[in-house]
């Protein structure tokens, strides 16, 4: 990236996009660093897998050649620690000997975003045969501790990616993940309920983690090495950047989670280093604790501060991010409370609570009156997508303007009365005609309802009566003391 000045304000895109197209490989395996970094990763996992979970350890890996390689060297160690117990000959060594150390799931549709195609053309990837002859040197028993889902079971000579057409779309990734996330709960979910061994004996590493018993006492939760009285089953997920974002963003928003632009990155996702470690908890049925995320223990010494990598906005994170274009146009449209999302309440409650409230340099109030002459459709001012939702809540209506899913303000209207309330714009989105959408959406929706009459606000600072009268309002003559705030605008 250097040679394109990288992550400098003369970044060379189109050099650095035409250059990765030429040199791009369709499944690459791991740098010389890259592997310097599994093995300071196995060194840490080895030693906090062998003496805190139960075995075996679940690992559920992409089929891409980079993160087999990346595990191979935590399977090794887990395997190296697996002879070593056997060796002692004590009960506690035998009895987990007896065990496969690890049970490795290749999840063939658990690859990076794009999939994998050498210059849009589609490579079939890897098999489950090609995958087991890589794999099994590090595995305990290679016949029953690999297995395989998300592969072509009618073909096993079919690669991974061996439906792919080309690249694969963002549309596609972010089908993809939500199928993954799917697939993650119910596998998360089976283990859970798998509390009897062939024995009928129950499993002590399936277990409320919250609540000592007697002999726990002194452990230390944030200590990763040093033994447990109760070994806990553990999984461990072996993936890409990309894709993981899109997981983790599903994980954290459950079934709420929500596509912004369809085909767009999305405006916020999770940056990982290289060999990062992310850990959650699961507790069944979707329920997830994000513990800690992209963390690097096992890089946290000297030498390997200098092997830390890919975790930084010069590595192209930035990108992830949408630009303008996408969450900014023009466009108003209504609609009712069972077609409100959750978070545009909540965003609007936000906006009324920090910029309704009185403040001690606010203008002060005016008693006025004014009327709204101007009946016609009201556009939009400068560039920004604007859009607002409706939201009844008895007799009254709240209109919601938007840009992406980022409510920037809000107005309330009252049928009955004709009364506008509430009516407040988001500070950095004054200027871009977001009140002036609001009061004409307000206007158009009256107007469909066949309303007659007035409809009226009530300025109460400076700057609010001067909006009110810039977009047409206009003082009202002859009124009693009790409308002298009121501001009035004929339909």
């Amino acid at each position: 990236r250097h040679i394109y000045r990288g992550g400098t304000p003369q970044f060379d895109l189109d050099g650095w996009i035409s250059y990765v197209d030429k040199h791009r490989s369709s499944d690459p395996g791991l740098s010389a660093q890259g592997h310097l970094q599994t093995v300071e990763l196995a060194n840490y996992l080895g030693k906090h897998l062998s003496n805190q979970a139960s075995f075996p350890v679940r690992i559920i890996t992409s089929p891409m050649r980079r993160t087999l390689e990346t595990v191979m060297p935590t399977l090794k160690a887990l395997k190296e620690f697996s002879i070593d117990e056997n060796e002692k000959g004590d009960d506690e060594g035998a009895a987990m000997s007896k065990k496969s150390n690890c049970q490795v799931l290749v999840n063939g549709f658990y690859f990076e975003s794009e999939g994998c195609h050498t210059k849009d053309e589609p490579e079939p990837g890897m098999n489950p045969n090609e995958i087991t002859n890589i794999l099994s040197p590090t595995v305990q028993n290679p016949s029953s501790g690999i297995t395989f889902t998300g592969f072509d079971e009618s073909d096993p000579t079919k690669g991974w990616y061996a439906h792919g057409t080309g690249p694969e779309t963002r549309k596609e990734s972010e089908e993809r993940a939500a199928k993954f996330y799917v697939w993650l709960c119910e596998y998360l979910d089976n283990q859970l309920s798998s509390t009897f061994d062939s024995d009928d004996q129950e499993e002590d590493d399936v277990f409320d983690a919250g609540v000592s018993i007697p002999g726990e006492e002194h452990e230390r939760e944030h200590d990763k090495f040093s033994p447990r009285k109760r070994r806990r089953r553990t999984a461990i997920l072996i993936g890409h950047g990309d894709f993981m974002s899109l997981l983790l963003k599903r994980i954290i928003a459950g079934f709420g989670h929500m596509v912004e632009n369809e085909g767009i990155p999305h405006r916020t996702a999770f940056v990982h280093f290289n060999t990062g470690i992310t850990e959650l908890e699961y507790f069944g049925a979707g329920r997830f604790l994000l513990m800690s995320t992209n963390q690097t223990p096992h890089l946290d010494h000297p030498d390997g501060f200098f092997l830390k990598t890919g975790g930084s906005l010069k590595d192209g994170w930035s990108y992830l991010v949408p630009g303008d274009e996408f969450t900014l146009d023009a466009e108003v449209s209504v609609a009712f409370s069972d077609e409100v999302e959750e978070h545009e309440r909540e965003q609007t409650e936000a906006l009324k609570s920090l910029y309704l409230s009185g403040t001690s340099d606010a203008a002060p109030r005016r008693r006025s009156s004014l009327l709204l002459e101007c009946l016609d459709g009201v556009e939009l001012d400068g560039d920004g997508e604007i859009t607002a939702t409706g939201e009844e809540e008895g007799s009254k209506k709240t209109f919601i303007a938007k840009r992406g899913l980022q409510v920037v303000g809000c107005a309330t209207y009252y049928p009955e009365t004709g009364r506008i309330s509430d009516v407040v714009v988001r500070p950095s989105a004054k200027g871009c005609g977001v009140g002036k959408s609001l009061v004409g959406a307000i206007k158009s929706h009256a107007k469909k309802l066949g309303r007659s009459g007035s409809l009226y606000v009530e300025p109460h600072t400076e700057e609010s009566h001067a909006f009110f009268h810039k977009i047409g309002f206009v003082q009202q003559e002859d009124i009693s003391a009790d409308d002298a705030a009121k501001m009035e605008s004929k339909l």
